[in-house]
């Protein structure tokens, strides 16, 4: 039977513009014109990068978390680079979290809806909109979807043409994940592969026990004639902030099934803390898509600003619709964030809550790197499990930046990562990220907490 195929109503395509009307915050200042604009025409006709029946699958999952059923794992790099989407770096990444959803899923009992902060994180939001080093001042960095690192005036310049770059470094990312979950990397069976390649360490060394654990249970399961083939492959979706709106409206299609506006750079988007305003772009343009979303929440949050928010980007209520990501720093999470659930907990929404515990945690050593502390990732998190646990509901999930490889951005954690070490193993160009084995001993510290809810 042939499928139908609707036409895009006029009143949705113009609400989709509605953004153009609106303050938008955090956009780069483009200086021409006529490039923009072909690099906007060409993503118009791209392939989409996922897809509306992937989208509302995730739906699904999130609804599930909501309602404490399952638990959402996100996690990746700060901001990706195009020199690092290689084949190897972007395995060490799918690998970490596919270590950490086998933790958290043993440990708690339950599904772990599996996210990556990948294909498609190239752009991101900036204090000022430029940097100043001794005499020189130049645009600030916004990602590789914008320009480049390199403190120079050219590398710093702006350039349409990186957001199709970024397009294509997406696509063969998404290639990738999609190759290792589903063509037999992610079998369960293979829990102890996923750790080879890593050095010994404590956390290591207990998660080669934990796979041990899973490796005789499957044998007793296999010996009683268990069906494996649900363990072969994995759900793996991707997500990132949703910043640039000559990146994101390009790539908003309309299902030729329902009619509605899908974002196609991404199953999962959010807005981030400053581009969360009621009034905005950003919460305008995403209330008109049908993806699940997103929004970052810090400890200026209000409760009339998590209300309002609920009134515009879920109105309906939908399950899985929207999720709350908060970011309140280890000092302030216990106080800040019991308000806010209380809040929502007397009102008829069921909005997914998750914890990003590194945002609110950034400091800057005495030899001038941006780094986190572990202890206050960690304890960030404990509050988050603590709050919803006096309040009676369900920490849905945590939002981790991290990476597959062993570098030293975050201090302390079992290797005690100093300040010394990150002179010689520092490699991101943003904030910092936990490396494999601090996400593994996050995931334990999840997966204790979650046992005990």
């Amino acid at each position: 039977m042939k499928e139908p195929n609707i036409a895009a109503d006029p009143a949705v395509l113009k609400g989709l513009d509605n953004y153009r009307t609106l303050t938008a915050a955090q956009q780069p200042t483009w200086t021409d014109a006529a490039k923009l604009q072909a690099a906007r025409d060409e993503l118009a006709v791209l392939p989409p990068l996922v897809f509306a029946g992937e989208v509302d699958t995730l739906r699904t999952r999130l609804a599930a978390a909501a309602e404490g059923k399952a638990f959402l794992l996100q996690g990746g790099d700060c901001a990706e680079t195009f020199v690092d989407a290689t084949a190897d770096r972007i395995r060490n990444r799918v690998k970490t979290i596919l270590q950490m959803a086998v933790v958290l899923m043993y440990g708690a009992s339950m599904p772990v809806v599996k996210m990556g902060r990948m294909a498609g994180q190239f752009a991101k939001p900036r204090s000022s909109d430029t940097e100043t080093r001794g005499d020189v001042t130049l645009p600030a960095y916004r990602g590789d979807a914008v320009n480049g690192y390199d403190f120079t005036s050219e590398a710093r310049a702006t350039d349409p043409n990186r957001m199709v770059r970024a397009y294509h470094t997406s696509a063969s990312t998404l290639n990738l994940i999609r190759a290792f979950t589903t063509g037999g990397f992610a079998d369960l069976r293979s829990v102890h592969e996923w750790n080879k390649g890593f050095t010994d360490n404590p956390a290591n060394i207990r998660y080669e026990q934990l796979a041990a654990e899973i490796d005789r249970a499957i044998k007793f399961m296999d010996a009683c004639g268990a069906d494996f083939d649900s363990l072969k492959a994995t759900e793996f979706y991707v997500s990132h902030e949703a910043l640039l709106f000559d990146y994101e409206r390009p790539m908003t299609r309309i299902d030729s099934r329902t009619g509605n506006p899908y974002a196609t750079s991404g199953h999962f988007l959010w807005v981030g803390e400053r581009t969360r305003n009621i009034d905005g772009a950003h919460v305008d343009f995403m209330s008109r898509i049908r993806n699940p979303i997103g929004v970052k929440l810090g400890p200026s949050t209000e409760v009339a600003d998590v209300m309002a928010l609920i009134e515009k980007l879920d109105p309906n209520r939908e399950p899985g619709r929207l999720t709350f990501i908060t970011r309140m720093g280890a000092g302030q999470i216990r106080d800040k964030l019991p308000k806010l659930v209380e809040a929502v907990k007397a009102s008829d929404a069921k909005p997914l809550w998750i914890t990003d515990p590194m945002h609110g945690n950034g400091m800057t050593t005495k030899n001038g790197y941006k780094s986190r502390r572990f202890d206050d990732v960690m304890d960030e998190v404990a509050g988050f499990f603590e709050v919803h646990r006096n309040a009676g509901t369900f920490p849905g999930g945590i939002h981790i930046e991290l990476t597959g490889d062993d570098v030293a951005e975050c201090l302390g954690g079992s290797e005690m990562i100093d300040e010394k070490t990150l002179e010689s193993r520092y490699e991101s160009l943003c904030d910092p990220r936990l490396n494999h084995m601090q996400s593994l001993e996050l995931a334990f510290l999840v997966s204790e907490a979650l046992a005990k809810r």
